[in-house]
């Protein structure tokens, strides 16, 4: 069970990672990146000839990566039931092609939604330049632990819940995107850091409620982002500002995904959904690009 007061205060070493251009090249392939070898807005993240590869501005979610803490039996969490909730990223500047990290993380928010509901635990990473200390981007990372409801009493209450995002509007989706995916898509992304069995090992799928393994949370985000990015922002890594979806349904790895936008190209709103089961996987999502 939880224990709110330890798990709130639950101490992150500062994670320092250097990556290289063949780190950036790998992310974005990871998000099936290279499908048209000869496109040129796809190249330039997935190519380092004749110049480096740009990175994708999703990339802050993998750098400085905590490892699987919620594993750790001390956090009180049943890691074999913890599913992927939201995912926010403000980004501060670009990231660099290649380069050093500093990456802080703490927990936010652990709200108990009651006996059988589950509980959110919410924590934020700071990425910074490892060198100047600048700040790159702030990752807001909310995790659905569906096996810890009920740990709230009258002494220890919990947090309370965040607000609503705002829902996606209602009607015909302004512009409307297919995005295959690879059946090996999660055993690629995979290779980004996030080794949770979840996605690789079929007993461990079942184990938790799946018929197969499913993909990253933050593979089928990451997909959608480049395709806001490609459509909104002429694939200019810059120009996002930031983004925000809520996870509502897993994919299975080899699925079509819908990307539903609707606004202009600087405020959008979207939602995936898996067109195989006709089911909305991405809710709620929001993304702001510069002119």
């Amino acid at each position: 069970m939880i224990d709110f007061h330890r798990l709130k205060d639950w101490h992150f070493d500062e994670v320092v990672q250097r990556y290289t251009a063949d780190d950036t090249m790998r992310y974005a392939l990871a998000l099936g990146l290279g499908r048209d070898p000869t496109d040129p807005k796809q190249l330039q993240f997935v190519n380092d000839v004749p110049a480096a590869p740009l990175a994708l501005p999703t990339m802050a979610v993998v750098l400085g990566f905590p490892g699987s803490w919620m594993q750790d039996p001390a956090t009180g969490i049943d890691f074999t039931q913890i599913v992927h909730g939201e995912e926010q990223v403000v980004w501060h500047r670009p990231l660099p092609s290649a380069g050093a990290v500093r990456a802080r993380h703490r927990v936010t928010r652990i709200v108990d939604k009651g006996p059988g509901r589950g509980a959110t635990i919410t924590y934020d990473k700071t990425l910074h330049d490892a060198d100047s200390d600048v700040l790159l981007a702030t990752v807001t990372h909310t995790t659905f632990a569906r096996g810890n409801g009920g740990f709230a009493t009258a002494a220890v209450p919990g947090d309370a819940a965040a607000a609503a995002p705002v829902p996606v509007p209602a009607g015909v989706p302004d512009v409307t995107l297919d995005i295959p995916t690879l059946p090996q898509q999660a055993l690629l992304y995979r290779q980004c850091g996030d080794r949770n069995p979840l996605h690789a090992d079929p007993e461990t799928a079942r184990a938790a409620g799946f018929e197969r393994p499913i993909l990253h949370g933050l593979c089928t985000w990451g997909i959608a982002a480049h395709a806001l990015l490609a459509q909104c922002a002429d694939s200019e890594p810059a120009r996002l500002r930031s983004l925000y979806a809520r996870f509502s349904a897993p994919v299975f790895p080899g699925e079509t995904l819908r990307l539903e936008l609707f606004g202009d190209a600087g405020d959008v709103r979207f939602r995936v959904r898996a067109v195989q089961r006709d089911r909305v996987v991405l809710d709620h999502g929001h993304a702001l690009f510069s002119a």
